[in-house]
């Protein structure tokens, strides 16, 4: 299933896109796309809906972020070997881990403000895991499991704020319009190797990255366990898990976004993300 939520800003409504890319209404089977709805109960009476019995939704309303309620979004960096390189980083030896706040959260579509004082500001597209039931020091062979969609994240960055200033990378990655999240998920069960993904990301019409999930340093069944490990994982979080190289950080010199630039980015099977960068 291919799940969404559509509508103004604070007032989405739950949705589909059936095999056709028609986006229909599923207000009358579930009030919004909560963790609940993507339990594994939840997701057993979604999938008994006739689809062709749902409403049509007219025009080309706004996409918001497709999952309501996260708790928390786990980020993991130089998850990637040639993003590593290209930062001059070392390959790590277990997963680097840091939360990015959830009120960073926003459509795929909206657009991506830049906070006073940004010098440079920076692109990552991920993908994201979303967790569908509670995952506490799991086994690598259990973790998928407790996955029940992925998506699309762009973990936008400001790094002056994340290396400049001291303290920890959270506070250049979590101001507000930080995290684009969509435009949908991807039910689990549909995506066959979240290992075998096609990334890339344009600004302004311009190839900047084009990785694949095969890439990663640490797998999707390694992070859920390792970061279960930790901390626990609760129905409803997302785990970000690393972008390839690309950014404009690692670029020499480098090209870091400017109010008015388009950045679009997408993930084979799982959609595409188009915001314009604005002054606050």
């Amino acid at each position: 299933m291919k799940l969404v939520r559509y509508g103004r800003a604070g007032a989405e409504k739950p949705g589909l896109i059936d095999a056709e890319g028609t986006l229909r209404d599923l207000s009358r089977v579930v009030r919004d796309l909560t963790p609940v709805a993507l339990s594994p109960a939840g997701q057993k009476r979604l999938r008994a809906v006739k689809t062709t019995r749902l409403p049509v939704v007219r025009g080309r309303p706004r996409l918001g972020c497709p999952l309501a309620g996260i708790g928390k979004i786990v980020c993991v960096g130089l998850n990637y070997t040639d993003h590593a390189s290209e930062v001059g980083q070392p390959l790590p030896e277990e997963p680097v881990l840091f939360i990015k706040a959830t009120s960073a959260v926003t459509g795929p579509h909206d657009p991506i403000v830049r906070p006073r004082g940004a010098t440079k500001l920076d692109y990552e597209v991920e993908l994201g895991v979303v967790i569908g039931r509670d995952a506490r020091d799991v086994g690598e062979a259990e973790a998928l499991r407790h996955v029940a969609a992925y998506c699309v994240v762009n973990d936008v960055s400001e790094r002056a704020f994340q290396i400049e200033h001291g303290g920890t990378t959270t506070k250049g990655k979590s101001a507000d319009t930080f995290a684009p999240i969509g435009p949908w998920l991807v039910t689990a069960d549909e995506l066959r190797d979240p290992q075998a993904l096609e990334v890339w990301t344009t600004v302004n019409g311009e190839p900047r990255q084009r990785g694949n999930t095969a890439n990663m340093i640490f797998g999707v069944r390694r992070l859920v366990a390792y970061v279960s490990r930790f901390m626990s994982l609760r129905a409803g979080d997302i785990i970000s898990t690393g972008t390839p190289a690309g950014v404009a950080h690692g670029m020499k010199p480098p090209r870091y976004l400017e109010p008015g630039d388009l950045v679009e980015m997408g993930i084979a099977g799982l959609g595409a993300q188009k915001n314009r960068v604005v002054p606050r």
